[in-house]
């Protein structure tokens, strides 16, 4: 998308992720985030979940790296997430991102795209799900589909 022709209404292009036990053992040793449900199998086990869970901050990595791809020039410099988890990720799992740009309006910066961005499991259950805003660098037009 790279912000040069994106249109309300468009896409923001898909990641598919397969989580592992060892991105979450990562994740753990990168946040500090050390809580048993993610990382002791037998703790986990007596939890509401019945299993390790995956850190929800982990998957929501996975979409703001789908607004960088989709927004290279400007997410870093500012984007925004707003999400609500609703669901576990179980190690083993494969999810995948979406989004939709479903407005623009005029900042001082120039436009903001404001995008309703989520996370979804193979068979459908969605993980989280939100808005992200970002700043573009090019003029979009309002309505148009591609």
């Amino acid at each position: 998308m790279s912000n040069v022709t994106c249109d309300v209404g468009d896409d923001l292009p898909e990641l598919s992720k397969t989580v592992t036990q060892e991105q979450v053992q990562a994740y753990a040793q990168a946040s500090g985030d050390f809580n048993p449900i993610h990382l002791d199998a037998e703790f986990a086990s007596g939890s509401q979940f019945g299993r390790r869970i995956a850190h929800g901050m982990l998957i929501l990595a996975f979409v703001s790296e789908m607004m960088s791809t989709a927004f290279p020039d400007t997410w870093a410099a500012g984007g925004s997430l707003e999400v609500r988890f609703k669901a576990p990720v179980f190690p083993g799992e494969t999810v995948t991102t979406f989004g939709e740009i479903v407005g623009v309006t005029e900042s001082e910066e120039g436009p903001v795209a404001a995008c309703r961005v989520g996370c979804r499991k193979a068979d459908g259950a969605e993980v989280l799900s939100g808005q992200a805003r970002v700043r573009l660098s090019r003029v979009v037009r309002q309505g148009a589909r591609s």
